[in-house]
């Protein structure tokens, strides 16, 4: 495990000058398991009782919040009796009788007043507290907070801990997230902190717990693909070790290829994390923030802030610009799902793109391609729930359904680049028995209405695309959405075309 300091290293800091705060990180990113040993760390220093409990049971409540204050309650003395403390730091059993809306504050305030130690609590999973409930819980915190300069009895420190920042509290209870309210509940947080990723090197450190552990090495190759296609998000990083040392059972020193083919094997899967993610797609918020991302175009407004705050504390998308989704593994887990009922639509046989010498024939996909566009290409934009990015995704699912099986995708696209460009790797085996990798570079664009022809800007990107991958040739496929495009029978020509330093791609027009 890798220790949570480093992953928030103001969090020590601000709980030795009796601070409250937030912390928020997506889903299974390592939070609780980080609060509760940094808990367990500041209690060993015996000048400090350190309690990391879950809010979560609290949820049933909703907005009867004396009923949440009693849960809560409840949870904090489970959560002591299970640390193993002195009785001398268990909270007051039982806890005092007080004034529903005031039982919290004032059972956190005797428990303070017996304690030897500094309390400092970390409330995990504090979304779970809605409306009325959460109100009362804050305004709790900040009477009992507010008080202590005059020497009233309550926590050193606070630390608000879920998957939202401060201001998705504020809009939880129908407070302005853009104003600041001196009397609001909020004012006593002083600082929000995000849960980092794992760095490439405490990647490294966690793989070399489990060598020193079992002998059993990851290549250095091994660990800077994990990270490459991870960013270092906390559950994929583990997942992926998982999936190669007991689903894979791999028991040799882990290679990079086994990385890849682990992260197909969780992709197909559709692990609980990836699946419970790729559920939020569908929800408005999200879709107004990711459907730009998908179709390359740019996000421009503003008023819709609140919802980009979202979804990157969602973990979806990256936290700083350009705005891009945060993984390759979520990349493609995004197109995979969005394109899913697409993807039910193709009928041809995957093996029959294969060539007698075991190359994929891509030729031959994009002219099966335009048959389908054909047949299916109007009907499946108009169902698309993400109609903006229509053709991108309808076009992925095409080449899900017929390389996945024996190749990989590789796909890059963020909102303003106008373009998603998309790399096919084959594995085959040559002449003398060696293994090869077939790459093919596509880049797709959409022709939207009122816009010039995309043509020459798009041969210039697909020339730094080839450019970055060493590749002489790639095929460009430009969308057209504008309303006087040519008929469906029409569309699907081929031309051949030269980007600016000189090479031959081909240009389909869909």
């Amino acid at each position: 495990m890798i220790p949570p300091t480093p992953r928030l290293p103001e969090a020590r800091t601000l709980i030795d000058m009796d601070r409250y705060f937030v912390v928020h990180a997506p889903r299974q990113t390592g939070k609780t398991t980080g609060l509760r040993t940094l808990a367990s760390e500041l209690t060993a220093e015996r000048d400090i009782a350190a309690l990391a409990f879950s809010c979560e049971r609290a949820k049933v409540a909703g907005d009867d919040y004396a009923a949440a204050e009693s849960i809560l309650l409840q949870s904090i003395r489970e959560a002591a009796e299970r640390s193993g403390w002195p009785k001398k730091l268990l909270p007051p059993d039982p806890w005092p009788e007080a004034t529903p809306g005031t039982r919290f504050g004032t059972g956190l305030s005797a428990w303070c007043r017996r304690s030897p130690r500094r309390v400092v609590l970390f409330f995990d999973e504090i979304d779970a507290l809605q409306g009325s409930s959460l109100v009362s819980f804050l305004c709790q915190l900040r009477d009992g907070h507010n008080a202590r300069p005059d020497g009233h009895p309550f926590p050193a420190s606070v630390i608000l801990c879920g998957l939202r920042d401060v201001r998705d509290y504020k809009t939880a209870v129908g407070a302005d997230p853009g104003r600041c309210n001196p009397t609001s509940p909020f004012n006593i947080v002083t600082k929000s902190l995000r849960l980092g990723d794992f760095t490439a090197g405490q990647i490294g450190e966690l793989y070399g717990q489990h060598t020193e552990a079992t002998g059993q090495e990851f290549t250095k190759d091994a660990v800077d693909r994990v990270f490459e296609l991870t960013q270092g998000q906390p559950w994929l990083v583990n997942a992926v070790a998982h999936e190669i040392i007991f689903e894979m059972g791999v028991t040799g020193a882990v290679t990079a290829g086994q990385v890849d083919e682990a992260k197909e094997r969780l992709i197909r899967a559709r692990a609980v994390h990836l699946d419970s993610l790729a559920a939020r797609l569908r929800e408005p918020r999200v879709k107004r923030v990711m459907e730009p991302i998908v179709a390359g175009d740019l996000y421009t407004d503003s008023a819709l802030s609140d919802d980009l705050s979202y979804v990157r504390d969602l973990g979806l998308i990256k936290q700083k610009p350009p705005l891009e989704v945060a993984n390759p593994i979520y990349r493609e887990v995004i197109l995979r799902v969005l394109g899913d009922s697409s993807q039910q639509n193709v009928r041809a046989d995957p093996r029959s793109f294969v060539l007698p010498d075991g190359r994929f024939d891509l030729p031959r996909l994009l002219e099966e391609f335009v048959v389908f566009w054909r047949e299916h290409g109007e009907v499946l934009i108009r169902q698309e729930n993400y109609h903006e990015a229509a053709c991108q995704i309808i076009l992925m699912a095409f080449l899900h359904r017929l390389v996945n099986g024996g190749g990989y995708l590789d796909r890059e696209y963020a909102a303003g680049t106008k373009r998603l460009d998309v790399l096919v790797r084959w594995p085959y085996t040559g002449p003398g028995g060696e293994r090869l990798m077939q790459r093919e570079a596509m880049e797709l664009k959409v022709w939207r209405a009122g816009k010039d022809d995309p043509l020459t800007e798009g041969l210039a990107q697909l020339d730094g695309y080839l450019d970055r991958l060493s590749l002489t040739t790639g095929v460009l496929v430009i969308f057209d959405r504008r309303p006087e495009a040519p008929p469906w029978n029409q569309r699907g020509a081929f031309e051949e075309a030269t980007t600016p330093s000189g090479r031959q791609v081909t240009v389909l027009r869909a």
